[in-house]
């Protein structure tokens, strides 16, 4: 495989920068892959799953959403539905650079904005979900008591992982507002949710949540043992073999097969 930094423009014109990697041989499938809230297109899970992806044929892009990472923008100013929207704009770049992607994989919230973007994405055949929340809403609990401050104060500063982040009231206005079982239920492709039984951030029953939502052909694999992250990396190749082999049912055969 072979990977390369990219950058594309989003929304309102800021600079995202990306990852992709790429097969060596014949790319079988695109794929774009969105991280989990407040992290970014290098945490440790995305970069396995995309490395081992890309070395069974299929080239994945992921990326840092506006405001995190190496990605322009200020994360104050973002939303959920502006990580919707960053998504659509890295398909775009795809779909002028490679091909369009076929692929849409999210983890955590990550995983609940690639569900609201498939529909935006016309040539989606498939849409994996790794420990994803059923309903954005679902974070507001990882501001705790500053949530308060937030709708009282208009913004507050919440620590995450160590790490300071400015949270505004359109944000929680932002996520409360957002249809998702509508979303899930009028899904047009296959969807894979995967999920671990022990996960303590998003619980088990989101996954149940998605799965009794969306409409066949749907998938359910439990991540026995996994924590929320994939710190493991055989659960992030686990998870890499089990894509792999799911997505191939979906996607178009080789040229002469």
């Amino acid at each position: 495989m072979v990977s390369n930094a990219v950058t594309f423009t989003g929304r309102d014109g800021i600079r995202l920068a990306g990852r992709l990697e790429r097969p060596t041989d014949r790319c079988i499938a695109t794929a774009v892959f969105a991280h989990c809230f407040t992290c970014g297109k290098d945490i440790a899970a995305a970069a396995r799953i995309a490395r081992a992806l890309a070395k069974r044929g299929v080239a994945v892009l992921r990326f840092d959403f506006a405001g995190l990472g190496e990605s322009d923008g200020e994360f104050a100013g973002s939303d959920f539905s502006s990580e919707v929207d960053d998504l659509w704009h890295a398909a775009d770049y795809l779909r002028a650079t490679i091909d369009a992607p076929s692929i849409l994989i999210g983890h955590s919230l990550g995983g609940a904005a690639v569900l609201a973007a498939a529909h935006g994405i016309p040539e989606t055949r498939a849409v994996a979900t790794i420990g994803a929340p059923a309903d954005p809403a679902h974070i507001e609990h990882l501001l705790g008591s500053a949530r308060d401050r937030v709708e009282a104060e208009g913004s507050a500063v919440v620590s995450i992982a160590g790490r300071p982040f400015t949270f505004r009231r359109s944000f929680l206005d932002d996520i409360r507002g957002q249809r998702q079982r509508e979303r899930i239920a009028n899904l047009r492709c296959a969807l894979l949710v995967m999920h671990s039984p022990r996960d303590e951030v998003v619980e088990l029953r989101n996954a149940r949540q998605i799965y009794d939502a969306a409409p066949h052909p749907k998938s359910f694999v439990s991540l026995d043992g996994a924590d929320h992250l994939l710190t493991d990396s055989a659960q992030a190749t686990y998870v890499a073999d089990v894509l792999t082999a799911w997505v191939g049912r979906y996607l178009d055969p080789p040229a002469g097969r």
